[in-house]
């Protein structure tokens, strides 16, 4: 007898058009010097969603774009992917731009450009598709002003509190920005995020930091858990791994892959939306966190966000199948 299908996995938030630029040389005040640019769909939600489906995992994808040329480019690389799509046009907003500044060392700066992702309404949510969702991916771009914030709530209470014969709905929060954390203020951050009902968090080392005010990682994981005792947290600690912990989960190490960082941009987000593909299948933590550094050691060798699909990809998620979903996997 065949399982049922998974409940999908639902990440609301950010779709926007990326701009990518490695330049060869350092770039100086009215210079000029050549470099590597990509233009290509992104943003954190977008992403997860993205990765969830690349790893096999049913993905929808909530949010609001403009009626504009980049808007139409964004969502049809979502859609190509497989990620089923609920959007919110508007005609007096664009859709939103990020330029993401790499430097030779792989690491990235980004400057968003706020736009029609940030004006989400609670008004304008598919409440259907938030209360059928077997698990909801919130980042915390969703909550660093309102709107959008007041929208992201509301998604959260809908499908938390949606009965279905599997129960609740899960919840996930990404940090989202350790800047936007110091300028918005740390405590006025906790009291936001103290209010969502989140299962798992992924902070990245430099989140956990200006969350916990902890400069090691071990320390900053025993504040996130002793904040958020329900809740699983996933430490990413770029090439040094991950450290998880939570209900029924002792303190456990993942070592991160040997693979050299080209690029980070949307590492955290490939991350992020395997491990949710692997723990909403069987609900192992360290199971799920080796088949994510998997993808993320992957994503981080290659250039933009969601680099294509390649033999050596398929590989990797060979070697760590979901029970119920390998079938799925895209290559």
């Amino acid at each position: 007898m065949s399982e049922p299908p998974a409940r999908p996995l639902v990440s609301l938030g950010d779709l926007n058009w990326d701009v990518l630029a490695k330049p060869d040389t350092m770039m100086l005040a009215g210079g000029d010097t050549t470099g590597r640019l990509e233009l290509s769909g992104g943003g954190s939600a977008a992403n997860l969603a993205v990765w969830a489906r690349r790893c096999g995992f049913p993905a929808t994808f909530v949010g609001k774009i403009g009626t504009d040329r980049f808007g139409e480019l964004a969502t049809a690389e979502l859609q190509a992917e497989g990620v089923q799509t609920e959007l919110i046009l508007s005609a007096e907003h664009p859709t939103g731009v990020i330029l993401a500044l790499i430097d030779r060392r792989g690491q990235r700066a980004m400057l968003t450009g706020q736009g029609a992702d940030w004006e989400l309404l609670p008004g304008e949510l598919p409440q259907a598709v938030l209360r059928a969702a077997g698990h909801l991916h919130l980042t915390a771009w969703s909550l660093f002003r309102d709107p959008p914030r007041v929208a992201a709530l509301a998604a959260a209470r809908l499908s938390k509190s949606a009965r279905s014969g599997e129960g609740n709905a899960t919840l996930s929060l990404d940090p989202g920005s350790f800047q936007m954390i110091q300028q918005m203020g740390r405590e006025n951050f906790l009291e936001i995020v103290d209010h969502v009902p989140f299962d798992v968090i992924f902070p990245n080392d430099d989140e956990a930091r200006a969350m916990s005010g902890n400069t090691d990682p071990q320390d900053a994981l025993t504040w996130l858990c002793g904040r958020y005792p329900h809740a699983l947290v996933v430490l990413k600690m770029d090439a040094e791994g991950v450290l998880i912990e939570g209900p029924g989960q002792p303190r456990t190490h993942v070592a991160a892959t040997r693979d050299t960082l080209t690029d980070a941009t949307g590492a955290g987000d490939a991350f992020g939306g395997a491990f949710l593909a692997g723990w909403l299948t069987h609900r192992d933590a360290v199971r799920a966190a080796h088949l994510a550094v998997e993808v993320g050691g992957w994503v981080v060798s290659r250039f933009g966000a969601r680099p294509p699909a390649d033999a050596e990809l398929a590989g990797r998620l060979a070697r760590h199948p979901l029970r119920a979903l390998s079938a799925g996997v895209r290559s």
